[in-house]
């Protein structure tokens, strides 16, 4: 299950994806698969991006506070 990629697997996975698109040589319905499953790996590498920058942001706001306790 995709669901539970890491983001460097969910990432590796997209850029295979991708290079199985621009290859060609698949039919309609195994190019939207395809498709499909790189707009699912995208939304997952997303969500692994958002999930960081909130605890970098965290993280800053906390010694931001740190830093207003002692002055």
């Amino acid at each position: 299950m995709t669901e539970e990629l890491g983001y460097e697997q969910a990432r590796d996975q997209l850029i295979e994806v991708v290079r199985e698109l621009e290859a060609g040589g698949l039919s309609l319905e195994q190019s939207l698969a395809l498709w499909e499953k790189g707009e699912h790996l995208a939304k997952l590498c997303e969500r692994h991006l958002d999930g960081a920058r909130e605890r970098i942001e965290d993280a800053l706001k906390s010694v931001e506070d740190a830093n207003s306790d002692e002055g």
